[in-house]
């Protein structure tokens, strides 16, 4: 969540954000700022202990028809690690994948992590895999690659799923699962966790996705509570960029920070809007991604394109502060145009903690030959109630004071359907985009 810079981000965070009992200041719920319940932290130690495999997760690659990055945690370091695949059922076609250490040090912790990329997979083709040490492995999970040019496929959306405890993400994003099975992929349009050094949240976040991450790819986007540290200070977001390899962007500073990717027919952007957070520690991120957004869309050849990304792209006056004025905020003046320039279909954020439909915006006013813009609201139990005075572009807004959601995404070759649902799948709206 953010607001202009008349309050800063750091002093919002610490008189409103994060962990422990609900409390209302000056009419604001809010959750107050400690350290994470034992609870969860107690949870997060009995799911480490349970077996040596933690956090099984499958990562988009930049071609989801030929390949997929397995990624997971260790109990202990693990003596020979390998991946074993196969198509589905044919134990006669097996083949056995080498895996790279990819342990780290944060949070006053030792991260035994490791990961394998299957390539060179036919597409549209089922697969499963284990993981092995020695004479121990995991169950076999199922791998499903997308076809090259699909034109039917279902996603998944969530945003800012930071939370006090976790359950309602958990409760949200299983409770997604089990309405929309046929679901093939999912992503978080950021502010996963709410403090990103925390090492415990982490757990409690992935704990939350289990029999999720593990069966279909994820695509992740970085958000600004990516780059706090247990002070509540700025940081780069180091935990962010290790658990997630996502695909190579080229960048010599900002490697995994942004990222593209295809599935089916559809185009995926994905852009790191947190300059602001990171500019003490390195500049350059917003300037480098105009010039690689440019040749991204440029480049590809899908019907289809779509961007992910956290912050939005509008600015909202807040209650009770009238200096504030409506319009669009720093990254929707950046990246509005170049959108509209290479006809992108959709751009969905994150970021404030409500649910919008802007429907479609072109030069700054609604107009069908525009993007579709939607804010897709919160996973998590964060809430900013009335914060945000309606904008004018605003079509859809989310009764309030507002809950958690979740949304899907239906590619139907010539059409997309974007459905937004509160947690017990009621549907709040519904908005289709042809060609």
């Amino acid at each position: 969540m953010g607001l202009d810079r008349k309050i800063s981000r750091r002093k919002f965070v610490t008189g409103t954000v994060a962990l422990g009992a609900l409390a209302v200041v000056g009419g604001w719920s809010v959750l107050k700022k400690s350290s994470i319940g034992r609870d969860i932290e107690n949870q997060a130690r009995e799911l480490l202990q349970d077996k040596q495999v933690q956090y099984l997760r499958q990562m988009v690659t930049s071609d989801n028809a030929r390949s997929r990055r397995i990624m997971w945690q260790a109990a202990e370091a693990m003596k020979s690690p390998q991946v074993r695949l196969r198509p589905l059922n044919e134990k006669n076609h097996e083949k056995v994948i080498p895996v790279q250490d990819d342990s780290f040090f944060d949070d006053g912790e030792n991260h035994i992590q490791y990961s394998a990329l299957l390539d060179n997979l036919e597409p549209d083709t089922e697969y499963e895999f284990a993981v092995e040490d020695g004479d121990k492995a995991s169950t076999w999970l199922p791998v499903k690659t997308a076809a090259d040019n699909k034109s039917r496929f279902s996603m998944l959306i969530f945003t800012d799923s930071q939370s006090s405890d976790y359950s309602d993400w958990r409760n949200v994003a299983q409770n997604a699962r089990k309405r929309h099975p046929e679901a093939e992929i999912f992503t978080n349009l950021g502010d996963l966790v709410d403090n990103g050094e925390d090492s415990s949240q982490w757990r409690a976040w992935f704990g939350a996705i289990d029999g999720i991450i593990d069966h279909i790819p994820f695509a992740p986007v970085v958000g600004n509570h990516e780059c706090y540290n247990r002070d509540w200070k700025e940081q780069l977001p180091m935990a962010y960029l290790r658990y997630f390899n996502v695909p190579e962007n080229n960048s010599k500073d900002f490697n995994r920070y942004y990222y593209s990717f295809d599935y089916g027919n559809v185009h995926f952007s994905v852009l790191g809007t947190v300059e602001r957070e990171i500019k003490g520690f390195k500049s350059g991120l917003i300037e480098e991604q105009v010039e690689w957004l440019e040749k991204d869309l440029q480049n590809s050849t899908k019907p289809w394109k779509i961007v992910l990304m956290h912050k939005d792209v509008l600015q909202y006056r807040i209650a009770r502060m009238p200096e504030r004025k409506e319009g669009f905020s720093e990254e929707g003046q950046i990246f509005m145009p170049i959108f509209e320039k290479y006809k992108v279909d959709i751009v969905l954020t994150g970021h404030l903690h409500t649910y919008r439909n802007r429907g479609h915006i072109l030069q700054g006013k609604h107009d069908k030959n525009g993007p579709l813009y939607i804010l897709c609201g919160l996973a998590g139990n964060v809430r900013y109630d009335r914060l945000w005075t309606d904008h004018a572009l605003d079509k859809v807004v989310a009764p309030q004071p507002e809950t958690d959601n979740y949304m899907t995404m239906d590619v139907d070759g010539k059409r997309i359907t974007i459905r937004c649902f509160l947690p017990d799948g009621t549907k709040l709206d519904e908005v289709e985009v042809t060609k």
